[in-house]
């Protein structure tokens, strides 16, 4: 229409390097002078770390077996875990890339999960059904100088030894509860309240008593579930969920949203006329980014407030499994069957590799 200007287009920063589908992806927290990263997941069993604002490769977990389903960095960012099909659950140092804990489990690993201020606790939930707690503090990983010298005595060179442990050494939580894979945790703002999504329902557990103290069956089988949670300088009263991080769910055909601190009280339900893979919310800027599921391709945005469809994303060649937004606000990324992630910019002027002109094109592809 004349006398309206459409709202800028940018054009994406395509992330490649995975040669299967990715599941999963998910943002660091906020690091100091602004630096954030991002991890993906992927069905090739190679996860991988990447500059947040750009997309730059960093680096490659390698020493899975089979596909990694989910992968998270803790919340200092100094360790990252990963959850595969290969019956484990690992944890790794993201500075040199080393594995340092392998949690060993009896079936497929689905799901992992950090609480929001401890590094040294870790989720994890699969094909076994059953929620578990790691304590890492308790195993440290040696590193090979305790038990050898290099020769010369100083230990410089040592290498991490990883250390194995048996899922029959962690905290078991809520036994017996879940009927189905656990696909997805969540662990909320108040430490002792954590999130399961499994076949169509969440559950909230308290910790403390080990028990289910909420629970919401949904649309349908839960294809995302996920904190959308801006840095705390990036917050404020007025954004979606006053500050606090939202739990955006898809289901079905359905999105959902709660908040709180524990993450009980329920914002948005919205029905769409198609079927959902994903979902994340812009707290700030008051925007919904939705991932199509199969045959779909597409992930399409809308307001918050009336729920308008303000932009559609076409250029994944597969359903867009995973939507996370950066944590100061100013891009999202999405993850598809299609092996790539893209990154789109979520904020005018010049950002990462976008420049701020007309045509709003990136310097170049992160590679």
């Amino acid at each position: 229409m004349a006398g309206t200007e459409a709202p800028r287009q940018y054009v994406p920063l395509t992330c490649h390097g995975h040669s299967r589908p990715v599941p999963h992806i998910s943002f660091s927290p906020l690091e100091k002078d602004d630096v954030y990263y991002l991890i993906s997941a992927c069905k090739d069993g190679n996860p991988m770390l990447r500059d947040g604002q750009t997309g730059d490769w960093i680096g490659t977990f390698i020493g899975h077996k089979g596909a990694v389903w989910q992968a998270r960095l803790s919340p200092d960012a100094a360790t990252a875990a990963t959850a595969s099909a290969d019956f484990t659950a690992k944890v790794w140092d993201t500075h040199t890339g080393e594995l340092l804990f392998t949690l060993q489990h009896d079936h497929i690993v689905r799901a992992v999960a950090y609480p929001p201020d401890n590094s040294d606790l870790v989720a994890t939930g699969g094909m076994e059904k059953k929620l578990r707690i790691f304590d890492l503090t308790e195993m440290k990983p040696k590193s090979s100088s305790e038990t050898t010298t290099n020769g010369n005595g100083n230990g410089t060179d040592a290498a991490v030894v990883p250390s194995t442990i048996q899922a029959s050494s962690a905290f078991e939580i809520g036994a017996g509860v879940h009927t189905a894979s656990i696909k997805f945790i969540v662990w909320t703002r108040d430490p002792n309240i954590l999130i399961t999504a499994s076949d169509n329902t969440l559950r909230w557990f308290d910790l403390p008593t080990r028990s289910v103290v909420k629970q919401e069956a949904l649309d349908g089988e839960i294809g995302s579930c996920e904190f959308c949670a801006l840095a705390p300088e990036y917050t404020s009263k007025t954004d979606i969920g006053e500050g606090l991080p939202v739990l955006s769910v898809a289901a079905g055909k359905s999105i959902y949203f709660w908040g709180g601190a524990r993450a009980m009280d329920e914002l948005k339900r919205t029905k769409m006329d198609y079927k959902v893979a994903s979902v994340a919310v812009d707290p700030k800027g008051r925007k919904i980014v939705v991932g199509e599921d199969i045959p779909a391709t597409w992930a399409r945005v809308y307001r918050w407030d009336d729920d308008t469809e303000i932009d559609i994303h076409k250029g994944h060649h597969g359903p867009v499994w995973s939507v996370a937004f950066s944590p100061d606000g100013k891009l999202y990324a999405t993850g598809s069957e299609d092996g790539t992630i893209k990154m789109w910019k979520n904020c005018e002027g010049f950002y990462g590799l976008w420049r701020g002109g007309a045509s709003g094109a990136p310097d170049r592809n992160a590679e």
